[in-house]
């Protein structure tokens, strides 16, 4: 069955690869794998536990769907009542080299805030603001994907395994800044500096409709500021709900969505019907990419058969039992998680390692949450804010593949080097 499995995951896997020359979409590909997956696993395990797994996946599947469509509104929503013209306005450099470090910069910092996933799917909106020749906007995505998933290797709320970890009582909020935070900002500084200096020369090209998308209804400075200021600030807050509530982030943010959906009916309630009905949460809801969605859920039920199946465990043990050296073994996770989802393999390692032989913000830990955090922006679907930045500008596997992979492998291996110094040096 464990043979049958791994088969069809990397058929599918190269289906998803394959979506332009196969001409199939991938989020068919990854439906179609995900449900041929769960089939054999049904038919071949005889597991009395099999609807409890299958239920325990579709709540996390659940979980990330939910706060993906929560986010995605929100930004659709700042973005119908023009709220990023705010940002979009203050940008005065007309060098693409200068634009792409401050939007590197950026979102770095705020992925520690939110989180990688959020970020990504605000920034990504917010390129496409700025920039019009789709060529800068995929470069832009691409590096917005590593320096998010940089940004949420060193914070305990930017990366869920980081959260897992910190949850789970491996990592301490400080010792994970504090340790983290160089080699974080290696792994994100290699591939932007790489690129900017590939952009010497070049101008910034703006979109065709000067940053304006609702050039039909207009909009006061109140109403749009008012907007703005609520889903970012929701966004913002969401980290801090689940610190407080300890419920999981898609409850904040569905309670967010819920408090700009109150404001927003208030807002524009004696306006007329056709602006009213563009600056509803309604019309934002209309606008995210439910394929995308769908293609979420596809791709991390496909992943859930190898984790139930122990798949993932046993790639786990057989690397702790061929290779022995914990640093090589945590750094091949952190390679398998760009092809398979970082949670399972981070909860396989969990399992697998004792905290009496390793205890809270022991080497293997801290190293874990680095590797599993930024590990993943090697490939476009290794990474929740690859799939998100995937579906949102249509990135194509194969030119992420050739233009930021290996981008993406020299930070992460100048970030672990650091780090491999960095521990050395204190201990």
């Amino acid at each position: 069955m464990e043979t049958l499995l791994i088969v069809v995951f990397v058929i599918s896997y190269l289906a998803i690869a394959l979506e332009h020359p196969l001409h199939i979409n991938k989020t068919a590909s990854a439906l179609v794998g995900a449900g041929i997956l769960w089939t054999i696993y049904a038919m071949s395990s005889g597991s009395d536990h099999l609807n409890s797994e299958l239920g325990h996946s579709l709540e996390e599947v659940a979980q990330i769907v939910f706060f993906l469509m929560g986010a995605m509104t929100i930004v659709e929503l700042i973005d119908a009542h023009s709220g990023f013209d705010i940002i979009t306005s203050r940008i005065k450099t007309t060098k693409l080299s200068k634009l792409l470090f401050l939007v590197a910069v950026l979102t770095f910092f705020l992925s520690a805030i939110l989180d990688n996933l959020t970020t990504t799917i605000v920034m990504v909106s917010l390129i496409k603001k700025v920039l019009g020749r789709r060529e800068d906007r995929l470069l832009f995505a691409g590096l917005i994907v590593i320096t998010s998933n940089a940004g949420g290797a060193w914070s305990p709320i930017g990366d869920v395994t980081t959260t897992m970890l910190w949850v789970g009582g491996q990592i301490t909020s400080g010792a994970v800044i504090t340790n983290l935070f160089i080699p974080s900002v290696v792994a994100a500084s290699i591939p932007v500096l790489i690129t900017v200096l590939s952009l010497k020369g070049l101008t910034v090209e703006g979109p065709a409709n000067e940053f304006s998308v609702n050039r039909n209804f207009e909009i006061d400075n109140f109403d749009r500021n008012l907007i703005f200021g609520l889903g970012i600030g929701a966004l913002v807050a969401v980290p801090v709900f689940k610190v407080v509530t300890h419920l999981p982030p898609f409850m904040g943010v569905l309670f967010g969505l819920g408090i700009l959906w109150v404001v927003t009916d208030l807002l524009h309630k004696k306006k007329d019907a056709s602006i009213r009905d563009h600056f509803s949460l309604g019309y934002a809801l209309s606008k995210i990419d439910m394929s995308s969605i769908i293609f979420f859920i596809g791709i991390l039920l496909a992943v859930a058969t190898l984790q139930h199946s122990h798949i993932l465990s046993e790639i786990a043990n057989w690397l702790d039992q061929k290779i022995g050296n914990l640093a090589v073994i945590v750094m091949l996770i952190g390679l398998f998680s760009s092809v398979v989802d970082n949670v399972p393999m981070v909860a396989a390692s969990i399992s697998m390692y004792s905290m009496v032989e390793h205890p809270v913000d022991s080497f293997l830990w801290q190293f874990l949450a680095f590797c599993a955090g930024t590990g993943g922006s090697m490939l476009i679907i290794g990474s929740a804010a690859g799939l998100a930045a995937m579906g949102l500008e249509k990135i194509d596997f194969f030119w992420y593949l050739k233009k930021m992979s290996f981008l993406a492998l020299l930070g992460y291996l100048g970030g672990a080097f650091i780090f491999l110094l960095q521990y050395s040096l204190v201990h």
